[in-house]
């Protein structure tokens, strides 16, 4: 038997030999956040922390890890952030969804205040916890999805221990391509 085939019936015994909830807890413990891919959104300054596909924008955060300063938990514990979107479409509703994806929780609770202007539209994302969240904008029939971190801040200082890259089983974060922005 050649080492190649060794090594696939090992692979094969362990495998059958790992429960499959751990698993499924190994694989959905892996968060490999967006990092920016600076596509501006029209009109606006270039910001090296912009991303987009054409049609929706946002801005991200440095290595993509979102950190909540205490002033933004609630005293039920929730976390909030204020977040910017940009739509191609003049005067296209935005509206935002979310979801947990390392462990069970609540959906995203999403405000969007009405009064902005034509392509601009600020909200305020409601995180029910810390952890991997992905988030999916969507303009009329165009859409943008983003993973994100969000972690508190360890003080008011702003002082944080943001899970390195380096250290976690996951790959490196890499930036996105843009994406084409999705029709039906």
């Amino acid at each position: 038997m050649t080492w190649r085939a060794v090594l696939a019936v090992g692979l094969l015994m362990v495998h059958s030999l790992t429960p499959a909830s751990s698993l499924t807890r190994a694989r959905s413990s892996c968060c490999t956040p967006t990092l920016p891919n600076r596509q501006t959104p029209p009109n606006e300054l270039s910001y090296s922390l912009q991303h987009g596909n054409g049609a929706l924008w946002t801005e991200l955060w440095p290595e993509g890890t979102v950190l909540i300063p205490p002033d933004n938990v609630a005293p039920d514990g929730h976390l909030f952030m204020k977040w910017p979107w940009w739509r191609r479409a003049l005067g296209q509703q935005v509206t935002v969804e979310g979801q947990r994806l390392d462990a069970p929780a609540l959906p995203l609770a999403v405000e969007i205040p009405e009064g902005y202007g034509a392509y601009f539209q600020a909200t305020t994302l409601i995180f029910p916890s810390e952890g991997c969240w992905e988030i999916t904008a969507k303009s009329g029939d165009d859409s943008l999805t983003i993973m994100v971190l969000v972690q508190k801040e360890e003080s008011a200082s702003g002082a944080a221990t943001p899970v390195s890259p380096s250290s976690s089983p996951c790959p490196s974060p890499s930036p996105a391509a843009p994406s084409p922005a999705r029709t039906r």
